[in-house]
């Protein structure tokens, strides 16, 4: 994916890092019942037992439900200036770019720019940071290579060996508004062990549009029942589940950084048929 001179540094901390993740997996408890199943009463279990026997495929939300995107693109920037001697704060510079994601994504909708992908838009947001934060001296290739740093992110520790454990019960899919290669790519370079990889852009639209999500349980289910919708992202559960799908909160507390709230089992009340702390404890709660 890379020539840049610390590339066998950076393959040995991933592979480093991918271990001390499958290590953690041992520790992984028996599933308890959260939040929300106690407040649901006896009837969640029941509930949830049903949903397990229907359920064909899960189809996952990738960026901060499967991936760390900000500690990635932190990682990415710092080896960027590392190169050439740019001095910037990369912290705020992973928040910004994740920032102007949404608001790209609208002008799509709003007809305001024609489709295009998340590497499209992605290019367009960095475009405008690199004059934000005086980022000058880099050719059209090293751009295009930081822009691809979306393509290079690495997976939570629990997400390898959680979806291989998923993918013994069920198909496992992407779902997310990331283009098919970059989550082809990411696939590759972080070990992710998908069955299908399924994008918004196969369907000509972003999440939460009906379409994203009817259009796979149409491929996968074929009916959105048949389909659960796993996510860190309580609108993202919320946009599913009023079309018929199942819902599971997988919680990634520090996905925004320890300063910024990320969405808790609380949030999920009434929205997630399933919430788990990790891939790990959803797997456990499946019966995988």
């Amino acid at each position: 994916m890379s020539s840049h001179p610390n590339e066998p540094n950076l393959m040995n901390a991933r592979r480093n890092f991918m271990a001390t993740g499958a290590a953690s997996l041992t520790l992984a408890a028996v599933g308890q019942y959260t939040l929300a199943a106690a407040a649901a009463g006896d009837s969640k279990p029941a509930a949830q037992s049903d949903a397990r026997a229907s359920t064909n495929a899960l189809v996952f939300d990738v960026f901060g439900t499967v991936v760390d995107w900000r500690g990635s693109i932190i990682r990415e920037g710092q080896l960027l200036g590392k190169r050439k001697g740019i001095d910037v704060d990369w912290v705020a510079f992973a928040d910004a770019w994740r920032g102007g994601y949404q608001p790209a994504m609208q002008r799509v909708r709003s007809g305001q720019i024609p489709w295009m992908n998340i590497d499209g838009l992605n290019r367009l947001i960095l475009n405008d940071l690199l004059l934000q934060f005086n980022i000058r001296g880099l050719s059209e290739a090293e751009i295009d290579h930081f822009n691809r740093a979306w393509h290079r992110l690495w997976p939570w520790p629990d997400s390898v060996g959680g979806l291989h454990r998923l993918s013994s019960g069920y198909i496992v899919s992407t779902l997310s508004n990331g283009n098919v290669s970059l989550l082809t790519n990411m696939a590759k370079y972080a070990g992710l062990p998908w069955n299908c990889i399924l994008s918004a852009e196969l369907f000509g639209h972003y999440k939460p549009d009906p379409e994203v999500y009817l259009g796979a349980a149409k491929l996968l289910g074929p009916a959105p029942a048949q389909v659960m919708m796993v996510a860190a992202h309580v609108d993202d559960l919320k946009a599913a589940k009023k079309l018929g799908l199942k819902t599971a909160l997988v919680t990634r507390p520090l996905e925004y950084g320890p300063q910024r709230k990320a969405d808790t089992a609380q949030d999920g009340l009434g929205i997630a048929d399933f919430t788990a702390t990790d891939f790990m404890d959803l797997a456990t709660q499946l019966g995988v």
